[in-house]
């Protein structure tokens, strides 16, 4: 195993939008230093649609279910005043108070527990509901694969991944394929990374969320670098923006068309371009190098 004082960080890979290439990023960054390094794992934190394990030959070997809180309405003692209904920032209490007609849809239910505590006549528990699981997975003889993901109907997927950072933080190097977007699911998928690698891709809506995402991530004073997937596609337009804010460019990934030809058969793209394994690989050495952390 390859030694060096930093062993230990964990890497977010995300981007602005879907279809950039932030998993095929991720696959081939963990594919090119798996064998390399010592406890590595790819952790993919994209809940609502996870699809990392497609591209592995795995076996599932754990499953963690991951809960929480959510009310129970005592009809028999509820006063119908509506204070539960008023302390909800959800909107997840619906109430007629004249019929005497009180709901919770617990989709909408964040397992906050304000309406127990708004409740003064007992009317209110809480039971445990089943928001998704945190999977762990085995290839080729390492337990190095995790998944999360939510259930069907659960309407954020941001306790699943929580929980998935809690599981796989014993672990000395994480890639973690990140939701796309920059509302909360992204945030909480990168809030205790020690890095960001921003995928983007060199055309106007690659440049347009490619400003979303990182000013999400300095108003979160977090470490990013972009990689430019699709280079030599569209304008110099996101390259200029990148000199001008003095923003790290970690790497370029070509338009090539036998990349998304070999990508849409399932396979890795650094393990038939040995060129980009080799990139990914001192890329990964200089992020370790320079933000990573010393372990036992």
């Amino acid at each position: 195993m390859q030694e060096n004082k930093k062993n230990s960080i964990s890497i977010a890979v995300a981007s602005g939008k879907g279809g950039t290439g932030k998993t095929m990023l991720s696959l081939s960054l963990f594919n090119s230093i798996k064998n390399k390094y010592d406890d590595v794992v790819l952790l993919d934190a994209d809940a609502e649609e996870p699809n990392d394990l497609l591209f592995f030959d795995a076996e599932e070997i754990s499953s963690t279910d991951v809960t929480q809180k959510i009310p129970v309405i005592d009809v028999n003692k509820c006063k119908f005043c509506g204070k539960c209904r008023d302390w909800c920032n959800y909107n997840a209490i619906f109430l007629l108070a004249s019929t005497k007609f009180i709901k919770l849809t617990e989709e909408l239910c964040h397992g906050c527990g304000a309406c127990s505590v708004a409740c003064e006549f007992g009317a209110i528990t809480e039971k445990d509901a089943s928001l998704g699981s945190v999977k762990n997975f085995i290839c080729d003889g390492k337990k190095n694969l995790y998944e999360a993901m939510m259930h069907q109907g659960v309407m954020t997927p941001v306790n699943v991944i929580k929980v998935a950072h809690k599981i796989t933080n014993k672990h000395k190097i994480r890639i973690i394929d990140s939701p796309p977007g920059t509302s909360c699911p992204f945030i909480h998928a990168v809030a205790e990374v020690d890095y960001i690698i921003l995928i983007t891709e060199p055309t106007p809506f690659g440049l347009s969320d490619l400003k979303q995402s990182i000013s999400t991530l300095e108003s979160m004073n977090k470490k990013y670098g972009v990689v430019v997937n699709k280079a030599g596609l569209g304008n110099r337009a996101i390259y200029d923006y990148l000199s001008s804010e003095g923003i790290e460019l970690l790497l370029e990934i070509p338009f090539d068309k036998d990349i998304a030809r070999k990508y849409s058969e399932g396979k890795i793209i650094s393990d038939f371009k040995p060129e980009l394994a080799k990139d990914l690989e001192k890329m990964f050495d200089y992020l370790l190098n320079k933000y990573g952390n010393s372990s036992n």
